[in-house]
């Protein structure tokens, strides 16, 4: 935010104040994305391979019988990578490692923890990625833009009350900037239990950024 003096110019010379206007909504997710992974080592390919193919398929029936659609399952990657260990400044092969990746959808986030204990029981080795998100958002931007339009007429007037100037209560301009995703408000927890692993959900933060020009 900045204001100009231009009190010594020419009647004529346009005088600006120019502020900065934020808006911020808060969001509960309605869906998460979960990246599981299952990783096999073998002394060839195929041996790792076909270990990998069976355990991901368990742990896609696995997720299937918790009642998560087929299409919410989707293939993220699938790598397959020599190992190498080192002796004496030596490198010695020491076989592959084959990474398979999916991405589950989840719409029920209240069985985030039971899916995640699911897929570990039946193989998955690694979680890489939970990411809470929400459908709606462009919903929850239009409110956090009025928010930061507000915002900026709102230290605009402040301004032009403190240095006793008139004020034009339309703006001359109005640039929207651009946010970034929305990302995750509060952390998520993750704990080993004996029940279900415990996942804290939080809350999404929706931002708005806007830059205004008033006349006086």
């Amino acid at each position: 935010m900045y204001y100009a003096n231009v009190g010594q110019q020419s009647p004529h010379t346009s005088r600006v104040i120019e502020v900065t206007g934020n808006g911020k909504v808060m969001a509960t997710p309605n869906y998460v994305q979960i990246q599981l992974e299952v990783q096999t080592r073998g002394k060839n390919v195929q041996e790792a391979q076909q270990e990998n193919a069976i355990i991901m398929n368990r742990v896609i029936q696995s997720l299937l019988a918790l009642h998560i659609p087929r299409e919410n399952i989707q293939t993220a990657f699938y790598t397959i990578s020599p190992l190498y260990d080192y002796e004496n400044g030596k490198q010695i092969f020491n076989g592959y490692e084959v990474t398979n990746a999916i991405t589950v959808k989840v719409t029920d986030t209240s069985q985030i923890g039971k899916i995640i204990d699911t897929a570990v029981e039946n193989g998955a080795n690694r979680i890489s990625s939970i990411q809470f998100n929400i459908d709606n958002v462009d919903a929850y931007y239009q409110q956090a833009l009025s928010l930061a339009l507000h915002n900026a007429q709102m230290k605009a007037k402040t301004i032009a009350e403190t240095m006793h100037l008139p004020l034009q209560p339309q703006p001359i301009e109005i640039v929207e900037e651009h946010e970034s995703a929305p990302v995750l408000y509060r952390s998520m927890a993750m704990a080993d239990s004996k029940i279900s692993t415990p996942i804290e959900q939080g809350q999404i933060a929706i931002n708005a950024t806007v830059r205004v020009k008033f006349q006086y």
